[in-house]
């Protein structure tokens, strides 16, 4: 699938169908919502078995990422390649109506389809090691002593082409019947955050070792799905 294509194609499979105003398809508004995550859950099935797998995951263009122990029960499924679904959601706030019917969240939310391979090549195999850490802490790999063969030989690493894509998003106030507004009932939006906290310094660092400067896209205080952003960007850029 070309890389150029403002969106990704809707298809039964990915088509969103229940609020469906709420549902996109390009390219920029499901990496907008990947790029600012670091969890997602994988679905697959074996052996006609539902499985859904909370792993850490990097995008690079149009190919997911993820990895994981060479004993895992899913990454040994993989290795001839298989469907699987990987989502992510961020919760924005908590919407508070009138009626219990009406209560909602607010949220951003993707769902990338796709046939999910093993890496296999030892050279590409390293590069993505390598990259699981540039892609959230830029540079970072450079800085790290090499990995080691036996590292590589106890991880796994697999890569989802998307085929297919989602968005679906819920940014606005509280949806209360029109009767309802003049209730005495409080309602609204309780927004909802993760704050990155102070860096807390390992109690065996080497003395005289400063926090590098490219850790700074954490600042405390900072919220953590726009550092996580300005990370992907710059691993892009790299």
């Amino acid at each position: 699938m070309s890389t150029e294509t403002a969106a990704y194609p809707v298809t039964p499979r990915n088509r969103v169908k229940r609020m469906h105003e709420r549902g996109s398809y390009d390219r920029e508004s499901v990496h907008a919502i990947l790029d600012a995550a670091m969890l997602c859950h994988v679905a697959y099935v074996i052996d006609g078995q539902p499985y859904a797998t909370p792993t850490l995951f990097w995008r690079r263009g149009d190919t997911l990422y993820w990895h994981g122990s060479s004993a895992s029960r899913m990454l040994r499924h993989l290795k001839a390649g298989t469907p699987a679904c990987l989502t992510v959601a961020h919760l924005d706030g908590l919407v508070l109506a009138r009626s219990g019917f009406n209560h909602s969240a607010n949220y951003r939310s993707a769902m990338c389809f796709g046939t999910a391979r093993l890496v296999e090549d030892p050279a590409e195999k390293i590069e993505a090691m390598r990259d699981v850490v540039d892609r959230f802490y830029p540079d970072r790999s450079a800085l790290l002593r090499p990995i080691t063969p036996q590292e590589a030989k106890a991880t796994t690493i697999v890569a989802m082409p998307i085929d297919e894509a989602a968005a679906k998003v819920r940014a606005k106030g509280v949806g209360d019947d029109e009767a309802d507004f003049a209730l005495p009932i409080w309602a609204g939006v309780i927004p909802v955050t993760t704050v990155l906290g102070p860096a807390e310094t390992c109690h065996r660092l080497v003395a005289g070792v400063e926090k590098p400067e490219t850790l700074a896209i954490f600042p405390e205080g900072g919220r953590l799905d726009a550092a996580l952003r300005t990370g992907q960007q710059r691993y892009e850029d790299a």
